[in-house]
């Protein structure tokens, strides 16, 4: 059963310093031909399939103008969307316009994902943002239009804990619905790293964490995956489709996608996506490495995994697949009321955990 569909628009109309390069910087003529081909693949591999949830993200697809989101939400009319419960597009703090919220709305998007990152000017810079955004301006505006709101928040510039109080207080003060949070990673082929940009320590990462998790759920947030938090009632049904291991289509540039048991990848080149040479990669998956996902991405939710569900899905009693007992007498899980779950004070370190799962069945 297909219940998401995620659309890729690479395109992005800045560069950051913390951004992979394979992002693409917004060239009208490229736009256009992405849209085309984007339009081809959709057509070629989507089977009319109700969905859940519909989501469309990447470089960012507010970097569009009006005539190419047009053309893009006429692209998506093939799509479905009888039984769409949550759609949402992601969008850049200094793209939001009156004209663009609109034609949102218009189109029956319901849900809106704000790359803001912090409202800390210094950081904004060493991001190579625009520090002459008025945020408060815009996100009042936002609330106009949608009160299903996701905030990026990014922390661990430096050691200074007050820039990220100063952000989260902002974020409960606007009466957001949810965050996302992420430590600044530095990757490569970014140009923070080329750099050599310091990075906090581990530990005061930590600590950066713990204090993001603590004043959350005082002030009414539900932790409830590792580095996302909501008021109640709005989790990301798009994002639990992932965590749940749930059959959804990746359309784009790079993007992903897992149907019928096969995993697929398609390339990250734009001439050869527009040369309709779309997937790169396609692996069928075995029983034990369909389980082995289940685990990985299931235990990302602080709730853990459901045993009967499991067993519903595989016909096979989850402990007899894994060597969950012992994990949990070295207390790196634990089970209540029918959940095999990580303890919420080891959720930091949970890919430390999850290694165990990858080759880690009772076989």
């Amino acid at each position: 059963m297909i219940r998401s569909i995620y659309i890729h628009i690479p395109f992005c109309n800045r560069i950051c310093s913390y951004c992979d390069f394979a992002k693409l910087y917004y060239n009208k003529n490229y736009v256009d031909k992405y849209l085309d081909s984007l339009k081809k693949e959709i057509e070629s591999n989507y089977k009319n399939e109700k969905i859940k949830t519909l989501y469309i993200g990447g470089g960012t697809p507010s970097s569009l103008d009006i005539e190419e989101l047009n053309k893009l939400f006429d692209i998506l009319k093939i799509i479905d969307k009888s039984n769409l419960i949550e759609y949402t597009i992601e969008c850049n703090i200094e793209d939001i316009t009156k004209e663009k919220l609109e034609l949102f709305k218009d189109n029956h998007i319901n849900r809106i994902s704000i790359g803001l990152q912090t409202t800390n000017k210094d950081s904004l810079k060493l991001m190579n943002r625009n520090t002459d955004v008025d945020i408060d301006e815009k996100l009042n505006l936002v609330k106009q239009y949608f009160t299903n709101i996701n905030i990026d928040l990014m922390y661990g510039f430096n050691k200074d804990i007050n820039i990220l109080k100063k952000d989260l207080e902002y974020l409960i003060s606007k009466d957001i619905t949810h965050i996302s949070t992420y430590s600044l990673i530095l990757e490569e082929n970014t140009k923070l790293y080329i750099d050599k940009f310091k990075r906090i320590d581990d530990d005061v990462d930590y600590e950066f964490y713990k204090y993001i998790s603590d004043y959350l759920k005082q002030n009414g947030f539900i932790h409830y995956e590792i580095s996302n938090f909501c008021k109640p009632g709005y989790e990301s049904i798009h994002n639990l489709c992932y965590w749940n291991n749930d059959n959804y289509y990746g359309f784009g540039l790079g993007s992903g996608g897992y149907i019928d048991n096969v995993r697929y990848t398609n390339t990250r080149s734009i001439n050869n996506y527009i040369d309709g040479k779309y997937k790169i990669y396609e692996e069928e998956l075995t029983k034990k490495e369909i389980e082995e996902y289940e685990m990985i991405l299931g235990l990302r939710k602080v709730s853990g995994i459901d045993k009967n569900k499991f067993y519903n899905k595989f016909n096979e009693n989850i402990e007899d697949v894994f060597d969950i007992k012992n994990m949990i007498n070295n207390n790196l899980l634990e089970e209540k009321d029918g959940f095999i779950y990580i303890p919420y004070d080891k959720l930091y370190i949970e890919n430390s955990i999850l290694i165990n799962f990858v080759g880690g069945s009772n076989e």
